[in-house]
């Protein structure tokens, strides 16, 4: 029944080429009318945020599952990572950059339903520029700077705030993830109704998501190692 309907649906798109672009054409007015510059996210926090919802839903059990499967075995054992040489002049970029990229970071998720970026872009650029630290200096102090249990946690509830955005807007009466709020002054950081909200619960849940996620990947590269106890062959990326 759904390919017979999509079929249907399919066989009614426009032509490749041309300038007919329905789609578009509605999805450019929709955001006009919730007074949201940035088109991309109108699309993603709104028109189809329940999309959006799958794709955050996604990540998170990305994480869960590597938490899950990279958990330390009985048969293995954690080794202090060893002090590494960063150069001067990577330590001086990276102690540079680093404030650089946390605030570009936060103005590409607050600033998402204005310019092109959002959530998932700024989340990413939030993750990297934590780990500036591991690149500008060692893993030591990357671990000193990145509570992986508050980042666990907020990772949860970053994507649980989504879901309980989408249940007040069926709270107000409308539908589930529906934009209530009062949208704004049209091209100002408060307009957008909803938008910013949505933006803010993506760049948190993906940011701290990705964090956590590539931790449990570089401490399998740098402070676990084979069986063995203390006599053993060292951490893994030692075996090449």
């Amino acid at each position: 029944m759904i390919g017979a309907f999509f079929a249907a649906a399919a066989l009614r798109l426009p032509p490749f080429g041309t300038d007919r672009h329905p789609y578009g054409d509605r999805a450019v007015a929709a955001a006009l009318a919730h007074h949201t510059a940035n088109v991309v996210s109108s699309v993603n926090f709104d028109l189809r945020a329940l999309d959006t919802l799958g794709e955050e839903t996604i990540l998170l059990a990305a994480v869960l599952a590597s938490t899950l499967l990279l958990r330390l075995a009985r048969d293995e054992r954690r080794a202090p990572p060893r002090p590494e040489q960063a150069l001067p002049t990577t330590r001086l970029l990276g102690v540079a950059l680093l404030p650089v990229a946390l605030t570009v970071g936060a103005y590409i998720v607050a600033h998402g339903q204005l310019t092109p970026g959002g959530g998932f872009q700024g989340g990413v650029v939030l993750a990297t520029a934590l780990h500036l630290a591991y690149l500008a200096a060692d893993y030591r102090v990357l671990e000193r700077v990145r509570p992986l249990a508050a980042l666990d946690a907020t990772d949860v509830l970053a994507a649980a705030s989504f879901t309980a955005l989408g249940l007040a807007g069926l709270a107000a009466g409308g539908a589930f993830l529906e934009n209530v709020l009062p949208f704004g002054e049209f091209n100002t950081i408060t307009s957008g109704g909803m938008v910013p909200l949505f933006n803010a619960a993506v760049g948190i849940e993906v940011g701290s998501g990705l964090i956590v996620l590539l931790a449990h990947f570089l401490d399998q590269a740098v402070e676990i190692t084979e069986p063995g106890g203390p006599s053993g062959r060292g951490p893994k990326e030692d075996e090449s």
